[in-house]
């Protein structure tokens, strides 16, 4: 019986932690994502990036100066994206996807999107 609850008394703490951490990580993931917000609409001003069709940033010129951020800011994207696809049992593709949608629809006009065919387009 003592074994039994001391066995409890552990999962539920290793649970408890396991829980903050992540908690933590997910707070730090979005602080690194609003950080970033005006280097990358600078860069979608640009014309330099725009957003493809699988929810990523995606290089639309030869310019690729800023490779670090596109790279950092797809990086947790897609961690954000297997996140809710582990939530939700689906795809993470599916969750890209529909993430693409999103931004798509309340992305400013002079930027470029990519339509579910793989064309672009500049709204």
């Amino acid at each position: 019986m003592y074994k039994r609850k001391l066995f409890f008394i552990i999962a539920v703490v290793t649970t408890a932690l396991l829980c903050s951490a992540l908690s933590g990580q997910a707070a730090s993931i979005k602080d690194r994502m609003l950080a970033r917000i005006p280097a990358i609409n600078a860069l979608k001003d640009k014309g330099a990036v725009g957003e493809n069709n699988k929810g990523f940033l995606e290089f639309r010129t030869s310019d690729k100066s800023e490779q670090k951020l596109v790279a950092e800011e797809n990086k947790d994207r897609k961690s954000v994206y297997g996140a809710i696809a582990k939530n939700q049992q689906v795809d993470i593709v599916l969750v890209g996807q529909r993430r693409a949608k999103q931004i798509s629809a309340k992305g400013s006009k002079g930027h470029w999107f990519q339509k579910p065919d793989g064309t672009w387009y500049k709204k």
